[in-house]
């Protein structure tokens, strides 16, 4: 279900935009087979694009 599906008087988007968030770090963890560094946290939370590396 998108943001847009969402009845809104019933939500809150920022508090969707950070569940979005967790889940991308969530995600990110769940397929690493190691503690993630602060560089991939960083990447799995959009912060670096690729001209910042």
């Amino acid at each position: 279900m998108g943001h847009d599906e969402l009845d809104s008087r019933v939500h809150d988007r920022v508090a969707l935009d950070e569940i979005a968030l967790y889940a991308e770090v969530l995600t990110a963890v769940a397929v690493s087979e190691r503690r993630l560094t602060l560089d991939e946290l960083d990447d799995a939370l959009g912060l670096r694009t690729s001209a910042s590396r």
